[in-house]
This record gives structure tokens, sequence and C-alpha cells, in this order.
């Protein structure tokens, strides 16, 4: 983890007006990459989009404050490296979704699947495969489905229903593996590994609510 050298009165005076409660370097640090990133990002929203980008505006800082706050202070399997504003951990050489069958996550959703679960979907796009974290927002027992709030439908042993000839994806059975891969965004082809891919705050956000010891909801 980087040390968090930069904490100038100019700094801390922002945070105080945005409400941060932590005035650790370590988080004013991590504030500081997420705001660099996020207003990168922002700055692509065209013109026809003034309330959307309004909007994200608003809730930019509470966002960036409450990722900040669980990667300063929250301890997890994962390494931080503050000065990006990133989990790390050494990425395997290869993909860990291959070690998944179909059978081992259909048992694991059949007794886990749970409104607001942080789950694992891999993604694969020609030569190149990543993992990303989603959410739930469905579950359909009876006919064994579980609806992701960005990727859609997946049947309990992972197959998405959705319509895509470019992208396969594929819902996981979360494992220490897998949720490491996705939350610090490693990627791979069929040469080995990839430098790794920046998480959308959304993304980073949904990594402070993984469970570490099980992966459910009740632990």
């Amino acid at each position: 983890m980087s040390s968090g050298s930069h904490t100038s009165s100019s700094q801390t005076d922002i945070f105080a007006v945005t409400g941060a409660t932590d005035d650790s370097p370590v988080f004013t640090e991590i504030c500081n990459a997420l705001y660099e990133r996020e207003l990168l990002v922002l700055s692509q929203v065209s013109a026809a989009q003034i309330s959307y980008l309004q909007r994200r505006l608003a809730a930019l800082p509470h966002r960036i404050q409450r990722a900040a706050h669980y990667l300063a202070n929250h301890k997890t399997p994962l390494a931080v490296d503050s000065h990006n504003g990133t989990w790390q951990c050494k990425q395997a050489p290869k993909c860990p979704a291959h070690k998944i069958t179909p059978e081992d996550t259909l048992a694991w959703y059949t007794d886990h699947a749970a409104y607001g679960l942080p789950v694992p979907v891999r993604l694969l796009r020609f030569d190149e495969e990543h993992i990303e974290l989603d959410s739930i927002d469905r579950v359909q027992p009876e006919n064994e489905m579980v609806h992701t709030n960005k990727y859609g439908w997946f049947t309990f042993d992972g197959v998405s229903q959705a319509n895509n000839t470019d992208t396969d994806y594929t819902l996981l059975k979360p494992t220490k593996a897998v949720m490491a891969a996705a939350c610090c965004g490693h990627r791979w082809n069929h040469k080995g590994r990839l430098a790794p891919r920046t998480l959308s705050l959304r993304e980073l956000l949904l990594s402070t609510t993984v469970k570490w010891k099980k992966f459910t909801l009740n632990t």
C-alpha cells in the first residue's frame, strides 16, 4: 500500500467541505485517485445528457467517500493501492472461471441466490476474458433463474439469457480466486495474463459489499 503522501491544507479543506469524516492520509489519497478517475469519465458525457451529469456529480462525493473509507479501513484478502484507488492481488496464470463447473454454479445459487447479493460474471469477447462484479436484483427460484442489475437474466447454472453475439456472459459460483480476480480487474487472453482493467466506481462499491468468508448475505 502506498503511504498517502498528499496531505496539503487545500486537500483537507476540500474533504471538509464535502463532509468527509476520515482524515487519514490513505483515505485522502484514495479519494484523490477516485475523483480524478471519475471526473475523467464524466468529462466524456455529451451535452445532451446534462441532467444525467448533474445527478452523477451530486452523488459523487458520497459514493467516493464510501468507497475510500472501506478501502482505507477494512481488512480483506486483498491489498490496496491507495495511489490509484484499486484493489491488488497476485494474478493467476489463467482465468479462475475455468475451474468452476455449471454443476458448481447450480448448486451454489440454488442455496444462496438472494436479492442484493454481489456476484461474479465472466465476460469473454473474442480472445479477451475477465470477471466483473454484478448484483442480483431479482430471483425466480421456481424457474431456477436470477436477474442481475447490469447483465440481465441467468439460469442458476450460469447460462446467460442475453442475445449478444459479441460477448459471452457466464454467471459464476463465487470463490476467493474468482472474486479476487473480479475486484482486481484481472484479464487474460490465450497467451496468458493481460494488464488489469480499472474498475468502474459502481464495481468498486460492489466490491465493498463482498462477504469474504462465504460470499453469502448472511455471513
